[in-house]
């Protein structure tokens, strides 16, 4: 069988930074540019992610210091120019992700809800750590030898002799040549192969048929 794909658990950050509901607005101007980060979830009781606060949030005091809201689109972020605490200002309720969750499925989180940072919880909704956008491409760095080693004795062994086919990765980019005898495998060994981690690129010489599937 392939390799199991790698969850969110397996990348993410475990110690987590993250404020109360009544952390104030310097505290959490504070701690962003001290870790480093855009975002801070916010927690109530136990440990419980009720929110988060982002650079977005705190932006509307900058922005509205001198000048009022010209706009109707941007009267809801001129409310947040006078909040103080971060029950204020945090965007709720949070943008979450477990930590069993797969990376191709944070990542669509991501750009559907355009967030550069996921608070990952267990199903009590308590906080267990935080993944990021640079948290999820580090399945780019898998060696090429371990990704070429995975499609040549796991993927390929069990869609047809192996023999039948050569397989070679070079920067992530996988390179398959030689004989298929159905060439209506061709688009599923594609998306079989681009669906291995660390892929970044699939090109095929196969049954006559030259050039990239992307």
């Amino acid at each position: 069988m392939p390799a199991m794909p790698r969850t969110v658990s397996d990348v993410m950050t475990h110690t987590a930074i993250a404020v109360g509901r009544d952390a104030p607005y310097k505290e959490i101007v504070a701690l962003m540019a001290e870790w480093k980060v855009s975002a801070l979830p916010v927690l109530e009781g136990e440990g419980r992610v009720i929110g988060v606060v982002s650079e977005a949030d705190l932006l509307p005091k900058e922005e509205f210091r001198t000048e009022e809201p010209r706009l109707p689109a941007e009267r809801e972020a001129a409310l947040k120019a006078g909040a103080l605490r971060a029950g204020e200002l945090m965007s709720s309720p949070a943008v979450t992700v477990h930590p069993d969750a797969t990376l191709s499925e944070a990542a669509r989180i991501m750009a559907t809800r355009k967030v550069k940072r996921l608070p990952v919880v267990n199903g009590l909704g308590m906080l267990e750590g935080v993944v990021s956008r640079g948290d999820l491409l580090t399945v780019f760095l898998r060696p090429d030898a371990e990704i070429e080693e995975e499609i040549r004795s796991e993927l390929l062994a069990e869609l047809m002799p192996p023999a039948q086919l050569g397989v070679s990765v070079s920067e992530g980019v996988v390179t398959l040549h030689g004989a298929l005898p159905d060439r209506a495998l061709v688009p599923l060994l594609a998306r079989a192969v681009r669906a291995v981690e660390g892929v970044v690129d699939v090109r095929m010489t196969l049954g006559g048929v030259e050039g990239d599937t992307a």
